[in-house]
């Protein structure tokens, strides 16, 4: 059984045309699934539509089996996480203590974290490789340490699956590759990630799925050596690519006009 399956999902916001077209798409147990495409594809609210946090005019979502729109608010925050692009915290944190916060699906309104909550978020730190900065404030951190820190407070609430918006847009090439090492590392512990992507050559580097999108719609999907060629990212892109796989190394770019 697939950890998240898509099927033949429809949604349009109100007034406006479909965002998404019968889209269609399972994630595995263990495994990376990227969704590229252009801006106002609807990568974004699919993701919406994974979390239960938009339901679809047509088709469903299934986790594990189950249909999300009908499970609880608290049962899908157990089990789905959702890592943003960044997030505007009005509060000067301390690292751990802002992790802890995904612990709240786990504990009762006005509860406060306990010993378990605090060795959990703490091996989330450990996970991510900044176990380091913990008693740190969040305001002190550099975009890299800071993107860890999201994932790290995903990974407290214990999903089964992990969703990312776009991981690492405003990193720097070092930072992108850490973040992708880490997506992988996860994996290894059951943990299913599904992210949307700007980048075929990261979504390369991690994924075991990659899927295309252009227009609401899924155009291609396979292994990232199937889906990433110069002739099909030039067809959700609209610009000429020069696509190179060399000893299992992905490389791409735009051709110059």
């Amino acid at each position: 059984m697939s950890s998240l399956e898509v099927r033949g999902v429809r949604f349009s916001w109100p007034g406006s045309p479909p965002v998404l077209r019968g889209v269609s798409l399972r994630l595995e147990r263990g495994t990376v699934a990227a969704v590229l495409g252009p801006n106002g594809v609807g990568k974004s609210t699919l993701l919406d539509l994974c979390l239960g946090w938009q339901e679809p005019e047509a088709g469903e979502v299934l986790l594990e089996g189950a249909p999300v729109a009908r499970m609880s608010r608290a049962d899908r925050g157990r089990r789905l996480s959702l890592v943003p692009q960044r997030e505007n915290v009005r509060f000067d944190f301390l690292v751990l203590d802002y992790v802890l916060l995904g612990r709240a699906p786990h504990l009762r309104p006005l509860q406060l974290p306990g010993t378990r909550d605090r060795r959990i978020a703490r091996s989330a730190l450990s996970a991510v490789g900044i176990a380091g900065l913990a008693d740190r404030s969040i305001t002190t951190l550099s975009g890299g340490e800071y993107q860890l820190m999201l994932i790290a407070r995903s990974l407290a609430q214990e999903p089964a699956v992990l969703l990312l918006d776009e991981p690492g847009s405003h990193l720097d090439p070092g930072h992108r590759l850490l973040i992708m090492r880490t997506l992988r590392r996860l994996t290894r512990r059951g943990i299913s990630v599904l992210l949307t992507s700007h980048d075929p050559q990261g979504a390369a580097a991690v994924a075991d799925t990659v899927h295309l999108m252009k227009a609401g719609r899924i155009r291609f999907s396979g292994t990232p050596r199937a889906v990433l060629t110069a002739s099909r990212l030039r067809a959700v892109y609209g610009v000429p690519f020069t696509v190179r796989w060399t000893r299992g190394r992905f490389t791409c770019a735009f051709e110059a006009p």
